[in-house]
């Protein structure tokens, strides 16, 4: 299922993927760093919702109290429960 995640205190603005079973492909963030986000889709392509918690979240960015990786893991994690829609 194709899923849209509205991310929060960071520059890109939405994280578009597809979750299938536990499998998260065809990741794309809109806005943002393109270059960082870009390599990030493409390195976590094929990822669980669980591995990508592993490496992701908790990630900070500046300041800030994410990052987009940081929303990315808890944006596949909120699909994977159900709490998007």
């Amino acid at each position: 299922m194709d899923y849209v995640y509205e991310t929060e205190n960071v520059c890109s603005m939405e994280i578009h993927f597809h979750l299938e079973d536990n499998v998260v492909t065809n990741i794309k963030f809109i806005g943002g760093c393109n270059g960082n986000l870009s390599a990030i889709s493409k390195l976590v392509d094929g990822w669980t919702v669980e591995k990508i918690e592993s490496y992701l979240k908790g990630n900070l960015c500046g300041i800030r109290p994410t990052s987009c990786a940081d929303q990315l893991a808890i944006g596949v994690r909120k699909a994977y429960n159900g709490e998007l829609d």
